[in-house]
């Protein structure tokens, strides 16, 4: 059953309310925004969505993900069930080469939980669509001798899993139940799974921000819940601390050492980590836990919101700076303790109002009594004009066909037909509409958000938002002036690769064939 952490506001926990609005205009600057919550003392003092995304949603978390599997490790370590010195090759017998190498024999549990394996890179690719994932990744070469060096390594996080089910025979979300979701009342956790049914551990984990925020403030407790404890002192303390280095000295927050599938932060904090900007920093001194959510590029400049607003001092930043020969920014005023001037800043703990913005344009064209109706075909060679050195097609958005109508309701929408399967986005002007559309790993349909203008009388830009995901997509459809053909233009916000999915021209398909 979920549970609400309790709520109050910064005045009344001993936080200066003006650290809250500091918070909430630093991530309003920023591009993609979605959830965030903060925890000062125990309670939640902020919470604030950006429209279309909502505080009670499931989030994909990515490799925030890993703290969650770190912690399950830690209940079974702390129940005996496993132990830090315990060798891989052991504990996935099965999985493991009937030769080992003697790198890959002396890898330990430690070495899972602090990347630091022997591997060269991330031994991730490895795996495929068929197979044992574990199996693939016992198969990498561990060129070095585990314990030497960090290398960040998402395949070391899937083993954990994997041992897990193993030695438990429960996978992850069955083994946190009664020991952490359960006490925390944390509900609607779901997780993707390998092809053989085990979580992928490393990633994949879709939980809600108050889910976030209390397994930060879990650690920061000390493991602490209530008057129960759930994992012991000693755990906690070595999950967040630096076990290993992890980077260069002027690195920022990237290389303040790494503990069992935390980071070390500047100024004494620690976070669960997962791309494009979704964290949970837990700031011990300050007393606080700050969770975020969002679909944003560069991480640091989040982190920065978060330091700034919470006053990392003066003092803080200049023995950082002197460490790392960097600069620390402005910073903020004082420590973000104290009662502060109260008043207006602590009416912003529910952050009334915030909206990601749509684009400033026309709800209709003229152009539309040409248009509407039309379908425009990718031809036969997969994307248009090929000698435009701009057209770019990704073979895995695999579009086809596009085609725009106005629904019953006066609506725009915008249908895109892909690798033999035709989606319809209904599109608000002015406002996000919400919908549903089958992407990511889970069989069910996930909840989208789009709006869409004319910004121009022959272009029409349409925003679509991923409300569970950090994914958003920009679609420009440019008609020729005689609606013969459309220029379109896709792109995604955040990607771990080239995020331009589609640059083509398409052809208006003859009525006759259509």
């Amino acid at each position: 059953m979920t549970t609400r952490l309790p709520r109050s506001t910064p005045s009344a926990t001993g936080l200066d309310p003006a650290a809250i609005e500091r918070l909430l205009a630093g991530l309003d600057r920023l591009s993609h925004p979605h959830a965030v919550m903060v925890l000062h003392r125990g309670s939640v003092v902020a919470e604030a969505a950006w429209a279309p995304y909502e505080l009670e949603s499931p989030h994909l978390t990515f490799s925030v993900s890993k703290s969650f599997t770190a912690t399950a490790i830690g209940f079974a370590i702390d129940e005996g069930l496993l132990a830090l010195d315990d060798r891989v090759v052991d504990l996935l017998p099965d999985a493991a080469p009937e030769q080992p190498s003697a790198n890959l024999s002396a890898m330990r549990l430690r070495h899972l939980l602090t990347m630091t394996t022997g591997h060269a890179a991330d031994s991730m690719p490895a795996v495929d669509d068929d197979g044992s994932w574990a199996g693939a990744l016992l198969a990498v070469p561990v060129e070095h001798e585990p314990g030497s060096r960090f290398v960040y390594d998402t395949g070391a996080t899937y083993l954990l899993s994997a041992i897990l089910r193993r030695v438990t025979g429960t996978g992850l979300l069955e083994f946190l139940g009664p020991r952490l979701f359960e006490p925390l009342g944390i509900d609607g956790a779901r997780w993707e799974r390998d092809p053989e049914g085990i979580e992928v551990g490393g990633f994949g984990l879709s939980v809600s921000i108050e889910a976030m925020a209390k397994l930060g403030e879990l650690y920061r407790l000390r493991g602490r819940w209530g008057d129960r404890r759930l994992l012991s002192e000693a755990w906690v303390d070595a999950a967040t601390a630096a076990q290993v280095p992890n980077g260069p000295t002027d690195g920022g927050d990237w290389a303040e050492g790494y503990g069992f599938q935390f980071w070390r932060c500047r100024y004494g904090a620690y976070r669960a980590d997962g791309a494009f900007g979704q964290f949970i920093v837990v700031w011990p001194e300050r007393e606080l836990v700050v969770a975020i959510t969002a679909g944003i590029a560069d991480m640091r400049e989040e982190l920065e919101v978060v330091w700034d607003a919470f006053g990392a001092t003066a003092r803080e930043r200049s023995a950082v700076d002197d460490r790392d020969g960097g600069d620390g920014g402005d910073g903020g005023d004082g420590d973000g303790s104290g009662s502060g001037d109260g008043g207006a800043a602590d009416a912003t703990r529910l952050g009334p109002g915030r909206v990601l913005p749509w684009d400033d344009g026309l709800a209709e064209s003229p152009l539309e009594a040409e248009v509407l109706g039309v379908e425009y075909a990718v031809d036969a060679a997969g994307a248009a004009d090929a000698a435009d050195p701009a057209d770019l097609a990704d073979p895995a958005f695999g579009l086809e066909c596009v085609a725009i109508r106005r629904d019953d309701d006066g609506r725009l929408v915008l249908r895109l037909d892909r690798a033999g399967t035709s989606t319809e986005v209904v599109a608000g002007n002015r406002e996000w509409v919400t919908g549903a559309l089958r992407m990511g790993p889970f069989p069910e349909p996930e909840p989208i958000a789009a709006s869409a203008a004319w910004v121009g009388d022959h272009v029409l830009l349409v925003r679509i938002h991923s409300l569970e995901t950090p994914f958003a997509w920009s679609i420009e459809v440019s008609f020729a002036a005689d609606a013969s053909s459309v220029r379109l233009v896709v792109d995604q916000n955040v990607s771990f690769d080239d995020p331009r999915r589609f640059r083509g021209t398409l052809r208006a398909v003859p009525a006759r064939t259509r």
